[in-house]
């Protein structure tokens, strides 16, 4: 995909995030706020915690907004991999408040419950009937912010998708616990209080190792690994996919693998079945953002004995030593190294010119002026074999 493309796709999930978010936040403002006037008029603690959920809902989606909006950003000379663990950390954040929130109501119920049971709150009708409107109005905000999360995948807006989810059930907790002291059972509002502050604190700590497991660059699993090895063994050219690496990237995931080709390729040709895997990975899967590709040409075990033998430089010195007095040695046009198996195999290619082999072009003779540059090249020890070819100009 171009760039053009790429940036219109960025611009339409931050509006889609931004759309979202926004309606997301007027409804918990006033739910939140209604709430908690009902659940003190009402006397019911639950109301009251389930009110202050609805408000800790209202500030992540102001997270939300403000990590949509930067962490939709592109790459730039500080962050060379985009904005996108903006997302991330506000993810993180979201999941911190609630486990706090959730902390802060518990120690209040539990001194509530064991330490001062007359401070405990007896709700009535009005808390019934407001805690009963918002599992519908949260319920509808869940399916509508999930939707929106599923269609640009986004981990950021599913994860507050979840936090409307817990909202509206634990205004079902908060319902049971309303009608169970309507039937006589005073302390059943603060229990289902509690049960509001421990789903409140699940979900935060989700949301906290979720971020944490981005942030320290955990993989895919492998069945996607699997997945994405199978896929790139279908590219022409490629033999064997070896070390595939990835992390995540807010909704996306980036790729590093080595694949093996065959190993007489050009340099060319062996960046052209690379790129071929790339526009393919991030073709034929969505969450791929960017996959970085090393061609290799042999197994990587050989490694170890290969880095030991000489470099260009030093092998065209030697060759050249070795050439020196040899017939036909000016006459070659290039020199290619072909590191293999732990050994060096050299090819040499001589240009093909009317006239300039005349007295070895067709005779013992020619062929043995080869044959002799070939030798001389085997002579240096760490040279295994030597071709020579003639190419036609």
């Amino acid at each position: 995909m171009d760039a053009c493309g790429e940036t219109a796709i960025r611009k339409a999930e931050l509006w889609t995030k931004r759309r979202v978010t926004l309606v997301g936040g007027v409804v918990n403002l006033l739910l939140g706020l209604g709430k908690i006037g009902a659940g003190v008029i009402g006397q019911s603690q639950a109301l009251i915690v389930d009110g202050v959920h609805s408000l800790t809902d209202l500030f992540s989606d102001g997270v939300v907004l403000l990590a949509a909006t930067y962490g939709s950003q592109g790459a730039d000379h500080d962050h060379p991999y985009g904005h996108a663990r903006i997302e991330t950390v506000a993810t993180a954040f979201i999941g911190a408040v609630l486990l706090l929130v959730a902390g802060g109501f518990l120690y209040d119920l539990l001194q509530r419950l064991f330490i001062s049971p007359a401070d405990l709150l007896v709700p009535g009708w009005l808390a019934l009937g407001v805690a009963l409107l918002s599992i519908l109005v949260k319920e509808g905000l869940y399916r509508y912010t999930r939707r929106a999360a599923e269609r640009i995948g986004s981990n950021l807006l599913h994860a507050n998708a979840w936090h409307h989810r817990s909202d509206a059930l634990s205004s079902v907790v908060v319902v049971a616990g309303i009608v169970g002291v309507l039937l006589g059972f005073p302390w059943l509002d603060a229990v289902g209080a509690m049960i509001v502050a421990l789903m409140l604190g699940y979900m935060g700590g989700q949301f906290v190792w979720q971020a944490l497991r981005e942030l320290v660059d955990t993989g895919l699993p492998p069945d996607e690994v699997e997945y994405l090895e199978h896929l790139i063994t279908r590219i022409d050219g490629v033999h064997r996919v070896h070390g595939l690496r990835s992390r995540r990237m807010a909704q996306d995931a980036w790729v590093d693998v080595h694949i093996l080709v065959d190993p007489r390729l050009s340099v060319s040709e062996g960046h052209r079945i690379a790129e071929a895997v790339r526009e393919y990975l991030t073709r034929a899967v969505s969450d791929v953002a960017e996959v970085l590709v090393h061609v290799e040409h042999e197994d990587p075990s050989w490694e170890a004995v290969t880095t030991q033998l000489p470099l260009r430089r030093r092998v065209e010195h030697d060759l050249w030593r070795y050439w020196e007095g040899v017939a036909l040695a000016e006459r070659i046009e290039r020199i290619d190294l072909h590191y293999m198996e732990g050994a060096l195999e050299v090819e040499v290619h001589l240009p093909w010119e009317p006239g300039c082999y005349a007295g070895y072009a067709d005779s013992a003779e020619g062929e043995g002026a080869l044959a002799a540059l070939a030798a001389a090249a085997e002579r240096i020890d760490y040279v295994t074999h030597c071709r020579v070819h003639v190419v036609v100009c």
